[in-house]
């Protein structure tokens, strides 16, 4: 998609949108910005009073959640937000290490020349954020406006497409959020998405796979830390 200008979506219900899609995009933020926690039961009952919302667009908007891993059914207990365990989420960095590195090779053999500029523009409107520039978080708004999504895009592969940025994208964006705070990483993480930029502007689909599989191998390692210390610190655990 071009982008005559970047502007950050502002959130609400458009015309075009309809109920059930509304209160699905507005649970979904809850739960990916740690609203609704991980681990949290679901109860239709509260959602409904919460969002105005009959039962019948409700079940709709879980079950469309369930295929975005983000809730998980539970025998005799119902659907609660996931919460994956250290192991199950060092897994997922493994993959993304995988096969965001094979995206990103694509991407520079295979991104036009507009479509490295504007990504170029959105690292740009990164810079900008106020949070970002008190070094406590990174930009992490979705689709269009993140570096990430717009590489795998980039990669013209729908399958890699269907993976990373369909089933697994808002799973991936919760944790990238809740560990985007460390001290020092956001500009770090900037740093290393220039990098890329580079080595795809470059056609260099070799090291620009290279370092993006380092880039998600040091947020892995960020992960790792964290349990480290939450373990050495419990008063600490489940912060992030």
């Amino acid at each position: 998609m071009m982008l005559d200008s970047i502007e950050v979506p502002v959130a609400g219900q458009n015309d075009s949108e309809t109920l059930a899609e509304h209160v699905f995009r507005r649970i979904q933020a809850a739960i990916v910005q740690g609203e609704i926690p991980p681990g949290s039961k679901i109860s239709e009952p509260e959602l409904a009073r919460t969002y105005g919302i009959s039962r019948g667009p409700l079940r709709e908007a879980i079950h469309r959640l369930e295929g975005q891993k983000l809730l998980v059914r539970v025998p005799h207990v119902g659907a609660r937000v996931v919460s994956l365990s250290h192991a199950e989420l060092i897994e997922l960095y493994e993959i993304r290490e995988s096969l965001e590195g094979m995206a990103c090779r694509l991407a520079a053999e295979r991104m036009s020349r507009a479509e490295i500029d504007e990504l170029r523009r959105v690292l740009e409107l990164h810079e900008q954020d106020a949070a970002f520039k008190a070094g406590v978080g990174y930009y992490q708004q979705e689709g269009d406006f993140d570096f990430h999504y717009r590489i795998i895009q980039g990669s013209g592969n729908r399958t890699l497409t269907q993976m990373l940025c369909g089933e697994l994208y808002q799973l991936v964006r919760m944790y990238r959020l809740q560990f985007s705070t460390t001290p020092n990483r956001p500009h770090q993480a900037f740093a290393e998405h220039h990098r890329i930029l580079d080595a795809i502007a470059d056609r260099d689909g070799e090291l620009a796979e290279l370092l993006m599989r380092r880039h998600i191998g040091a947020s892995k390692r960020n992960i790792e830390r964290h349990y480290r210390e939450a373990l050495a610190n419990p008063s600490t655990r489940g912060e992030s």
